[in-house]
């Protein structure tokens, strides 16, 4: 099956019934690629958006939007356009593919239904407001995203090539339960069933999404970002640390990030456990936690704490100031 945007075939729907007036079903699901149940989803959708629709039945039955609807002119408010604006922003930042010209496309259509005054406050804003992201991992396209977001709405399996962070490629089935955005990578998660278990993905090393005609379960109470930031601290890496953290829960909380570490209480303190592959970068994490800790394991982090510690001490020493002579100015007799 091909790789598809659900979001964008619904939208050619209405376009297609705004402009042909009825369409059958075959001509419909011709013009989108796509079987007649996939037709039917994308009809409920529109009426679940308030598309009033009219579906004939039979042999030579089609659709049509009902007799005089026409689609209401946007009109915001202050604090809509305002959020608009911020969010086209950040979109120039979120490692979207083709980013900067669909921003400035939307801008531009949002802008022609705006009143002067409005279009004014919109248009400072993004000549004047900068948004600072970490520099995206951005994927050539926005195929993977579109294509896993879709799924995930509509509880579809797809099957998914992938390449690992050493080029190995590996196809596999995969419910995509949702997807998030942290640290400058987007990621997918749910159930893949090459490893029979929950797995997050970056989505810049997704190379094809095939949608699969076969519906999953999401669990109810599944959290995207509490179990990536699990996923991210758990991964296999080189070493595995331990550090006695001695400070309260919601302190560390507040001063870590989630991702550095899976968090366990002690009796005196709290248990940081994780994994890391650079050891310096991880001590550097350490040293800027305002509350004492005990390094547990492995011996290898002291060293690297105890460098981290020299390096910064050597940065704080003061050069020594040049001794100064005062000359008392010499009085002619």
């Amino acid at each position: 099956m091909r790789t598809y945007r659900p979001t964008t075939r619904v939208l050619t729907v209405l376009e297609l019934l705004q402009s042909h007036g009825r369409m059958s079903g075959a001509e419909l699901a011709q013009r989108l690629e796509v079987d007649g149940r996939t037709l039917r989803r994308y009809i409920v959708m529109l009426e679940e958006l308030g598309i009033p629709i009219t579906a004939e039945r039979g042999r030579h039955g089609g659709y049509s939007l009902v007799a005089g609807f026409k689609l209401p002119p946007m009109i915001f408010n202050d604090d809509e356009a305002l959020a608009l604006s911020i969010g086209l922003l950040a979109a120039r930042s979120l490692g979207l593919a083709e980013a900067a010209p669909a921003v400035a496309s939307a801008q531009a259509k949002l802008e022609r239904v705006m009143p002067p005054g409005l279009e004014k406050r919109v248009r400072a804003v993004h000549e004047t407001v900068k948004l600072d992201f970490p520099r995206p991992n951005a994927p050539g396209s926005n195929e993977a995203l579109a294509g896993l977001s879709g799924a995930a709405q509509m509880r579809l399996r797809v099957h998914m090539q992938y390449a690992s962070a050493t080029n190995e490629l590996t196809e596999r089935d995969f419910d995509p339960y949702a997807l998030a955005y942290q640290n400058g990578s987007w990621y997918v998660l749910g159930m893949c069933h090459l490893r029979q278990d929950l797995r997050s993905f970056r989505l810049d090393r997704v190379l094809r999404v095939q949608i699969l005609d076969k519906n999953f379960k999401r669990p109810d109470d599944f959290d995207a970002v509490a179990h990536l930031n699990f996923s991210i601290a758990t991964m296999p890496r080189a070493f595995a640390i331990e550090v006695l953290l001695k400070s309260d829960l919601k302190t560390i909380k507040e001063e870590m990030f989630e991702w550095l570490g899976i968090l366990e209480a002690g009796d005196d303190g709290v248990i940081l456990y994780s994994q890391a592959g650079d050891l310096r970068w991880y001590a550097r994490e350490l040293a800027r936690l305002p509350f004492p800790f005990e390094i547990r394991h492995p011996p290898e982090l002291v060293t690297a704490l105890q460098e981290c510690a020299m390096h910064l001490l050597a940065m704080a020493q003061m050069p020594k100031l040049a001794q100064t002579t005062t000359v008392s100015p010499h009085k002619g007799s």
